[in-house]
């Protein structure tokens, strides 16, 4: 017995928040406690865990999901071949299962989990391993970090419906006989198991009819077990299974294939003081030589820096309500739809509501700066996009097809309180719109829509130049031109495919034509135009070869099942990382945008306990590095969307302490 078992889920506690305060006092309080015991509660994010966690330097045992056949504090006796004794057949028949009769040696010491995990660890969504890597170690900044105790991953439902038996797969959980039938005598299965590399004996796997594992949502994360193997490189057992030096090994090499420690591939922690004295130190001997960093690198590495001491982002949302000198001056909050960065004020946004309005906001001060009011029936803004050669100047689209172009240096500011008739440009309709987008020279737009045809409009006449007729086969939902050529424009559409257009040419015929295993929901370009960035249903993220279209990186993203699942990507950082989010899931994805690597996820609170929260659009801040903004819905039908500004170079915690030191008059905001 390693010492006493510590179960989480028995304590009194609310595992739909986060754990800022018990992370800190109780995990601080018990830096000898050995085993601990996650299972049932509802953490899901492996960065903020694995901080949480950090502060417990003696664990060698740790679960968040449980071995049917095995008591608190050993391991699986049938793990990696172990002999089963009598006691503990007698047990696994009280569970329904037959006596195991194992086949390998302990001369053999072959690592059954790490053989099977080779070829069959992608068939099964629970218990993937996520390896960290051994340089990361306890450092003073994990005392602002904290475990997520978020929503329940829908994924765990898979579940519902079976119990498996003791044997080892996968993590804990055996695989179904849609995957090994051999596990139910099929003979042809069986005759193909037994020739394999990794033959077995297993026959105790029982279907039954209630779930009696206990797995948390984190256990369905890909590469969990090598995530936290990497993590703790103390950890001896990791959800009943030992872990040999073997796993150890291969759970670094599969961490640094699939995660980054620190922004922009850093190893290791750096102090914000250290980095700026080097910069000090460089700046004076630059005359003397030419081969200095430049000051990219500087600030590249502040931001490493600073990531790493804010596992946990600071969360802000964005309070906008409505006042006195504005028409619809009734106190309710502005229920957003639609948001976009201005291209040159860092403090400007434009917000289209779901009322057919368009507010421009300070996102620094949550002040309004500019109220265009909905023009006729209430429908939402779906299309939003700034002119760049003339940023005063904004273009929004509503779902009913009608378009405006307005000048907000014309329409009057909300201190004056006085509201004409909005001075704006329209164009003719374009029917159950839902994207529009400006070229680069602010000559042209197009619309596209529940449609397969695309609109291109004129700016200067107000005229509508032509109609694009059966682009694609089914609906295109976004088009996008490119950031430097006037005429190279992309659309995406739900008939899986992602095309390239040039106006030189009269559309017709595209340039290339690339296709995803399901329907695409959105394409954006790099800022320099080299990649696009594609975006299908369910977590399919590709980063293309804008030139040809060729395929340069995959980013794996775990898929859910869900053909509902509609998924959008977008770059930050300039084109270093893409950040991607999901309407079905409450987690923000991000990816080094050349390796694909995983930096970190980012999973969205709710107001309230049990609340539940999902991606619907999302923005990286084109001035502020690691900075970015989330349109965030709820389930609940009462519940207004809103929208979440995430700094990564701040922790929640600071936010906290920074509020709990302001007066209270101060607090009220405007």
């Amino acid at each position: 017995m390693i010492g006493k078992f510590m179960h989480m889920r028995t304590l009194n506690l609310d595992f739909s928040a986060s754990l800022t305060s018990f992370g800190k006092d109780c995990f601080a309080s018990m830096p000898n406690l050995k085993c601990l015991s996650l299972c049932e509660t509802k953490i899901s994010n492996l960065w903020t865990t694995s901080a949480s966690l950090a502060k417990l330097p003696s664990l060698v045992e740790l679960r968040f999901q449980s071995c049917l056949c095995c008591d608190d504090t050993r391991a699986c006796p049938r793990s990696f071949g172990a002999k089963a004794d009598a006691s503990t057949s007698l047990g696994l028949l009280d569970h329904g299962c037959e006596k195991i009769t194992p086949v390998l040696t302990d001369e053999e010491d072959i690592d059954l989990f790490s053989n099977v995990e080779g070829e069959f660890i992608n068939m099964f969504p629970v218990g993937n391993y996520n390896p960290i890597h051994e340089t990361i170690s306890e450092s003073d900044d994990s005392t602002d970090s904290e475990v997520d105790f978020s929503n329940t991953d829908p994924g765990i439902h898979l579940l519902e419906d079976f119990t498996y038996g003791p044997c080892v797969w996968n993590g804990l959980l055996d695989l179904p006989n849609e995957i090994f039938p051999s596990a139910w005598g099929s003979e042809d299965a069986e005759e193909s198991w037994s020739s394999s590399s990794v033959s077995r004996s297993i026959s105790c796997i029982a279907r039954k009819k209630h779930l009696s594992y206990h797995p948390s949502p984190i256990c369905y994360e890909k590469h969990y077990r090598e995530y936290l193997i990497a993590s703790f490189p103390n950890l001896r057992i990791l959800d009943n299974l030992p872990i040999r030096k073997t796993e150890k090994d291969k759970a670094v090499i599969i961490y640094l294939e699939n995660f980054e420690y620190l922004p922009y591939r850093r190893t290791s922690k750096e102090s914000v003081v250290s980095i700026l004295q080097n910069r000090e130190i460089k700046a004076n001997h630059t005359r003397f030589s030419t081969s200095g960093k430049s000051q990219c690198s500087y600030s590249r590495s502040l931001g490493a820096s600073k990531v790493g001491c804010a596992v946990l982002p600071s969360l802000h949302p964005l309070s906008i309500t409505t006042s006195n000198n504005i028409p619809r001056g009734d106190g309710r909050k502005f229920r957003p739809r639609q948001f976009e960065y201005h291209p040159s004020n860092s403090n400007l946004m434009a917000i289209g509501t779901l009322d057919g309005e368009v507010v421009v906001v300070n996102h620094e001060s949550e002040k309004i700066v500019r109220y265009i009011p909905s023009h006729g029936a209430m429908n939402s803004v779906l299309g939003l996009c700034w002119l760049k050669k003339y940023p005063s100047k904004l273009i929004s689209g509503s779902d009913n097809g009608l378009l405006k172009l307005y000048d907000i240096q014309h329409i009057p500011s909300t201190d004056v309180g006085i509201y004409p008739s909005v001075a704006s440009i329209a164009f003719d309709e374009f029917d159950q719109l839902t994207s529009v987008h400006v070229n680069s020279l602010d000559e042209l737009f197009l619309a596209s829509g529940y449609s397969k045809h695309v609109a291109l409009y004129d700016i200067n006449t107000g005229k509508r130049l032509q109609v694009f007729t059966n682009m694609h086969q089914e609906h295109i939902n976004v088009v996008k031109f490119a950031n430097h050529s006037p005429s190279m424009f992309a659309t995406s559409s739900f008939d899986h495919d992602v095309k390239m257009w040039d106006l030189r040419q009269k559309p017709i015929h595209p340039c290339y034509t690339t296709s995803s295993g399901r329907g695409n929901v959105m394409v954006c370009f790099s800022l320099d135009d080299h990649y696009l960035l594609t975006s299908a249903v369910d977590n399919e993220v590709k980063q293309l070869l804008a030139v040809d279209g060729r395929l340069h990186l995959d980013f794996g993203i775990a898929a859910t099942g869900s053909s509902q699942n509609y998924t959008r990507s977008y770059y930050m950082n300039g084109r270093d990382y893409i950040l991607s989010g999901s309407c079905d899931e409450h987690v923000v994805r991000i990816c080094c945008a050349q390796t694909g690597r995983r930096l970190r996820d980012i999973s969205l609170e709710g107001k309230s306990s049990g609340s539940s929260m999902f991606v619907q659009s999302l923005r990286g801040d084109p001035f502020r590095d690691f900075n970015l903004s989330v349109l965030a819905a709820y389930l609940s039908p009462s519940s207004s969307p809103e929208i979440v500004k995430v700094n990564m170079l701040s922790s929640k915690d600071a936010d906290k302490e920074w509020l709990n030191s302001q007066p209270a008059h101060s607090l009220g905001g405007a």
